[in-house]
């Protein structure tokens, strides 16, 4: 079984790895117009072991999805960003009602952050697209930018379990942004609280903006201000920042579908790919060390950024 699970994981990494070489020796072969089914095919098992080295590394599939194949992948940017907010909805609302059911996911601490991230998603779509239009390197060279803050973002960050706060802000406090669950592990009922609620709001327009212009979902950034600058648990942090996202990714994807960004044949092995590597994904976590792919997550990011500021820029370096 242990076997199993093993090479499960290397032909996953075999599959994310050689994906993108694939997709540039096939677009080499002068054969003439490629069958209709050849990138969506591609697609698909790219994600598939997208969709397996997300859930080991712990972050959203959207962060790894726009950069990788807006780099290797011969793909117009809007495209990929549209294609990259649906994947990242689709396994939030997949998770939601669960983590609701659980009561891990904190309705009222959403609602005010929901808000916020939407309305500010919302402009960041049209501030995207209207970039795409005067010339897409500047979305393309903002995101190769983004990406490496995320992946120095991933390096520093250390979550806390349990912030421990003192005393609740006037804000929180007003919201009632304040609640309690269950440890299933001892049965401990665990209560918590938010303080520094206005600096959370704050950072959570910039959030928006970046999910929006960018179609990265903002998993990577909801947990680090939860948890970090609003003292709110780790376990509540994630299963509420899960959660956001059906609401945040949702707005922002209606703006790229309304402008004719989403792409079924892009979107739809897209999905499929990574929801099905996602299940690997979580059998293989119980057997591997999470840590290290972590770090090779951060390590395919800055390659990743890096390739973005590359293709956006003009200069051909890396591939």
């Amino acid at each position: 079984m242990v076997k199993k699970m093993w090479q499960r994981l290397m032909t996953a990494f075999f599959i994310i790895l050689a994906s993108p070489w694939i997709a540039f020796a096939a677009e080499g072969v002068s054969t003439g117009v490629k069958p209709w089914w050849f990138w969506p095919l591609i697609l698909f098992f790219f994600c598939l072991g997208l969709g397996v080295i997300a859930v080991l590394a712990g972050v959203g599939g959207g962060v790894l999805y726009v950069p990788l194949v807006s780099g290797f992948f011969p793909f117009h940017i809007d495209f990929v960003r549209g294609a990259g907010l649906m994947v990242a909805m689709a396994g939030a609302l997949a998770a939601g009602p669960g983590l609701l059911r659980r009561n891990l996911a904190s309705l009222r601490l959403t609602l005010p952050l929901a808000l916020i991230a939407s309305s500010c998603s919302i402009a960041g779509a049209f501030l995207g697209l209207y970039l795409s239009g005067l010339n897409p390197g500047y979305v393309q060279t903002s995101l190769g930018v983004t990406i490496i803050g995320i992946a120095i973002l991933l390096l520093c960050s250390k979550n806390t379990e349990r912030p421990v706060v003192t005393k609740q802000d006037a804000i929180g406090l007003a919201l009632g942004l304040q609640g309690a669950y269950v440890e299933e592990g001892t049965g401990e009922i665990v209560k918590w609280k938010t303080h520094r609620t206005l600096a959370g709001l704050l950072l959570f327009i910039v959030v928006g903006v970046l999910a929006g212009m960018f179609g990265l979902g903002a998993g990577w950034a909801n947990v680090p201000v939860l948890n970090l600058v609003m003292g709110v648990p780790l376990k509540i942090s994630v299963a509420t920042s899960k959660f956001l996202l059906s609401i945040t990714d949702t707005s922002a994807a209606w703006i790229y579908l309304n402008k004719g960004c989403v792409i079924p044949l892009m979107a739809i092995p897209s999905i499929i790919g990574l929801m099905l590597g996602s299940f690997i994904g979580v059998k293989v976590l119980a057997i591997t060390k999470p840590k290290v792919i972590r770090y090779i997550v951060i390590g395919v990011l800055f390659f990743a950024g890096f390739k973005a500021i590359d293709k956006g820029m003009g200069w051909n370096i890396i591939g």
